[in-house]
């Protein structure tokens, strides 16, 4: 049995440069020639393209939001050059859940997830979406917690061993996920959508593919109160002092930790919605 099942289901939530990118323009004039004097009047000339407009560096601005299993996110993004925007993202998450009955524990739950970072978002083709984007989350403390208590009476198990909570002095426990050992977390993501539109315009609707190497996640759960009897009542003992439940304990959380190990690549699934302008 697993007490905190529930809590584990809810869980599943760089440079700068001086180049310069060039953008064709066009200006057309018209010049009148000199008349022909053996042909007795004037002919125009053709019109001239001169390509000439730019976009500099560091000259738009893009503002956006979306959803992604890192929560809501924000993010702010420019131009470097053609080919590279330099994006600042910001994630955040919360969600409680309580009175999660599971396997005779009721369990009340709190996700709060929030992290920010940074990527170098790379276009190959510059008049298409697709992009290439290295980056790394500064900032994170996603994590989730969660407190627990057996009704009197019933049953749990701990590493298939089966306890009994004592009617008159229910088992209480505390529980809590990690999933920041790693800092920073290096990102690599692609995806499509120029969130800085290379030809111009304002809106855009980005999409995200990728994984963030965010390390091992971490558990720990603890027992803090009550005690466990045999199946008739008798022989109780506290579980917070009693070693072979402290040790079968203990034996569950590695469990839950090798279920929470493919986390460790935490999926990045993004879509979202940007508008960009220029800002100098």
């Amino acid at each position: 049995m697993r007490p905190t099942s529930p809590l584990l289901s809810l869980v599943l939530l760089a440079a700068s440069a001086g180049l310069f990118a060039q953008s064709p323009g066009y200006s057309s004039s018209n010049f009148a020639a000199e008349p022909d004097p053996g042909m007795g009047g004037s002919q125009a000339a053709s019109p001239v393209k001169n390509s000439s407009a730019s976009i500099a560096p560091l000259s738009r601005l893009a503002l956006g939001a979306g959803f992604s299993p890192l929560g809501v996110n924000l993010l702010v993004a420019t131009n470097i050059n053609r080919r590279l925007n330099l994006r600042g993202t910001g994630n955040f998450f919360q969600y409680s859940a309580n009175n999660i009955s599971t396997n005779g524990f009721n369990v009340d739950a709190k996700i709060a997830l929030a992290s920010a970072g940074a990527s170098l978002d790379v276009y190959p083709f510059p008049n298409h979406g697709f992009r290439l984007s290295p980056g790394a989350l500064f900032y994170n403390t996603n994590a989730a917690n969660a407190v627990f208590s057996v009704k009197g009476g019933t049953s749990f198990t701990l590493d298939n061993v089966t306890y009994y909570a004592s009617a008159t002095n229910p088992v209480k426990g505390t529980g809590a996920v990690g999933l920041h050992t790693q800092k920073p977390a290096f990102t690599i993501t692609t995806g499509w959508g120029n969130v800085v539109p290379s030809r111009g315009g304002h809106w855009s609707f980005p999409f995200e593919l990728g994984v963030a190497f965010i390390g091992a996640p971490t558990m720990k759960l603890a027992l803090t109160q009550g005690q466990v009897c045999d199946a008739n009542g008798l022989n109780c003992v506290n579980v917070a002092t009693d070693q072979a439940l402290q040790t079968n304990l203990q034996a569950q959380v590695d469990k839950y930790i090798g279920d929470l190990e493919q986390l460790k690549t935490y999926p990045i699934v993004s879509i979202g919605v940007a508008y960009s302008f220029r800002i100098r």
